[in-house]
C-alpha cells in the first residue's frame, strides 16, 4: 500500500496526543506498514505553514518540524519535483499539486484533513481519505471505518518510531 500524507496530517501529528489516529498513521508509515511518499515540496510547505501561522508557531518548535522531516526522509520514498504544468482538478488550486504527486508516485491513498480534497473521494484511482479512515485501513478495515484503529498499531518506542516526543 502506498500513501501520500498532506502537510496538514504532519502538522496534526506534531500536535496530537499519543494514541490518536493521526499519530498511528504517521508512525505506521515510519515503521514500514505502508510505503510513505514524500514529495519534494512538502518539507517547505510544512515549514512555511508552521512559521506563518502564529498559533502553530507557538505550539511547534522549528526543531520538532525539522526532526519529523528528517526522520521521514530516512524512511519515505522521495518524489522528485514535478516540472511540468499541474492541471487544475480541485476547487482549491493550491491542492492540485498533492493530487499530481499522488498520481506520479502511484499512491493508493492521499491522506488529508482538507475538505477541498476529501470532497473528491477518489481521483484516477487514488482514494482520498482522512487519517482516521486510513488508520482503519491499516487495522484491516475499510476506508469507511471510522473507529480509532490506531490503538491496534504496535507501539515501537515510547517516543514513537520517529523519536519525537
Amino acid at each position: 500500500m502506498r500513501a501520500l500524507l498532506d502537510a496538514n496530517v504532519l502538522i496534526s501529528y506534531l500536535l496530537a496526543p499519543a494514541g490518536s489516529p493521526v499519530v498511528g498513521v504517521v508512525e505506521a508509515g515510519a515503521a514500514g506498514a505502508y510505503t510513505l511518499l514524500l514529495p519534494e515540496g512538502l518539507a517547505h510547505e510544512l515549514a512555511t505553514r508552521v512559521r506563518g501561522k502564529p498559533w502553530l508557531a507557538e505550539r511547534i518548535a522549528p526543531e520538532e518540524a525539522a526532526a519529523l522531516l528528517g526522520a521521514l526522509d530516512e524512511v519515505a520514498e522521495a518524489l522528485p519535483a514535478i516540472r511540468s504544468e499541474i492541471p487544475a482538478v480541485t476547487r482549491d488550486p493550491k491542492d492540485d499539486y498533492l493530487l499530481a504527486y499522488a498520481l506520479v508516485g502511484a499512491a493508493d491513498y492521499l491522506v488529508t484533513g482538507d475538505r477541498d480534497l476529501l470532497v473528491l473521494g477518489e481521483v484516477a484511482g487514488v482514494r482520498i481519505v482522512t487519517p482516521r479512515e486510513f488508520a482503519g485501513l491499516l487495522a484491516g478495515g475499510t476506508a469507511g471505518d471510522v473507529a480509532d484503529a490506531s490503538a491496534d498499531l504496535p507501539p515501537l518506542d515510547p517516543r514513537g518510531p520517529l523519536g519525537i516526543e
